[in-house]
């Protein structure tokens, strides 16, 4: 890409962060660019935390993440291990921005129309209810059975980041279709996490946590922009639930589903609004150019930063802002603490074979690709959808296998559903890591050896270059 150059002074300069007012990427771009490269620093992290918990450091690794850290005041103290801190906490942000996506999707994106969304969503619930049923077969009975929710789940950055891996082997529609799959799986996981994974109820916690829903709908109906009181409200909703014994990253999926997508200002609104605050600007520019000691331009210019900002949607400017520290933080440090299995090797036979290890092997990699491939190819031949343009059952099927990688959502259900059986939760990670390895390889070399490459410019000038010549 080219660089901004300017001259001053006779003497040529670089300006790359000007590039920042030209550089536009749609929601969905900057969507797929985070997603994907969240993907590869998690398999990255998992990696790692695979190697310590399997090497001379393990002990170490697992003390760590059993040390208290305590926050409050003298009368009201909350104390959890680092663990906890980490699946409650720092994965309530990450439920935050999932809501954001799913209300986003649901609103204006890939989901918003039903025609277009009945496809993705017909694969997804196939997705889910295949893999739970196979998982639930196989473990029919005791609290083994309380996994059937593990195989369900897809992790949308693990998937687009194999998928990405193909470059533009694979057309833009099969990861709009992946995506719109994998949004739809998490609303079902997070639905499953509600209505299947709840501790005992404190009906006084859980009282508190509607006053501050109400509380939370309140500030939109009155038309609160800012997402300040939002999230100071929605902090305090997080400790209800934490203490209501419903999950608290759940707090997460409510506060984003309340925060506004409407903007204060609508575009035109702001369009009259900018062009009188440019005329002020240059006004006052003009009667000093040094901003440092300029107050009416400085005062200007923070006015117009305002007007941009409140231009836009609270839920998308929020989703923008957390994106970042979600993919290339939370998601990692989850990985690195959740990740890291102590494999026996000399048993792997009897871990195999093990129901919870097969129920949800089975479940993600055979589950998904009948539950995904299968019901989209019974939707199509029913004429209830058609496949996306560009798209074969090829594409399908690869996008299936992909789906299997269930790696974050999966562990985090295991957490919940064996919290007292530590056995059978190494089990499950055991199981959930397998599969996913498993189903991110054979889906990238499924779609590898059927996609084919687009031609590139000069093949395609060659090519028809001799058609003329004949």
């Amino acid at each position: 890409m080219k660089r901004i150059r300017k001259k001053h002074a006779g003497k040529e300069y670089v300006a790359p962060w000007e590039r920042a007012f030209d550089r536009v990427l749609t929601p969905i771009e900057e969507f797929i660019h985070r997603q994907t490269t969240s993907g590869i620093l998690l398999m990255l992290c998992a990696v790692i935390a695979l190697f310590i918990a399997n090497g001379t450091f393990a002990e170490a690794y697992h003390h760590f993440f059993q040390l208290y850290f305590t926050i409050g005041l003298e009368n009201f103290q909350l104390s959890k291990s680092m663990h906890h801190w980490i699946n409650d906490g720092l994965m309530a942000i990450f439920f935050l921005v999932v809501g954001l996506e799913l209300k986003r999707e649901l609103l204006v994106g890939e989901l918003a129309d039903v025609k277009q969304a009945l496809l993705p969503i017909i694969a997804a619930v196939g997705g889910m209810l295949v893999p739970a049923l196979i998982y639930f077969a196989i473990n029919p009975s005791g609290h083994t059975a309380d996994g059937w929710g593990i195989p369900m789940a897809t992790d949308i950055a693990f998937a687009l980041g194999a998928l990405a891996l193909l470059g533009k082997r694979v057309p833009q529609s099969l990861l709009m279709f992946l995506i719109a799959v994998a949004i739809v799986d998490d609303l079902g996981a997070v639905t499953v996490i509600a209505l299947f994974y709840t501790e005992t109820l404190n009906l006084m916690a859980l009282g508190l946590a509607v006053l501050f829903t109400v509380l939370l709908v309140f500030l939109n109906l009155w038309g609160v922009r800012r997402l300040a009181p939002y999230l100071v409200v929605g902090a305090f909703l997080w400790v209800a639930m934490l203490k209501s014994g419903i999950h608290a990253t759940l707090a997460g999926v409510i506060l984003a589903f309340i925060i506004p997508m409407k903007p204060k200002y609508d575009p035109k609104r702001f369009l009259s609004l900018i062009g009188s605050s440019v005329d002020t600007i240059k006004d006052a520019y003009r009667k000093n150019e040094n901003i440092l000691i300029n107050d009416a331009l400085r005062s200007k210019v923070r006015a117009l930063g305002n007007g941009a900002y409140l231009v836009q949607a609270p839920a998308q400017v929020l989703e923008s802002q957390l994106h970042l520290f979600t993919a290339y933080l939370v998601i990692p440090i989850f990985a690195l603490a959740n990740a890291g299995v102590a494999i026996d090797f000399s048993n792997i036979s009897s871990i195999i074979v093990h129901p919870v290890t097969m129920g949800i092997g089975v479940g993600l990699v055979l589950g998904k690709l009948i539950g995904i491939a299968g019901f989209t190819w019974l939707a199509v031949k029913a004429g209830l959808c058609n496949l996306p343009k560009g798209l074969n059952m090829n594409h399908i099927i690869g996008v299936a296998f992909m789906g299997g990688i269930g790696f974050t959502m999966s562990i985090f259900i295991a957490e919940l559903g064996f919290a007292g059986h530590p056995d059978d939760l190494l089990m499950a990670k055991t199981g959930i890591l397998f599969a996913s390895f498993t189903a991110g390889i054979t889906g990238f070399i499924w779609l590898y050896l059927t996609s084919k490459a687009p031609e590139t410019v000069t093949e395609v000038s060659a090519a028809t270059a001799a058609d003329v010549k004949e």
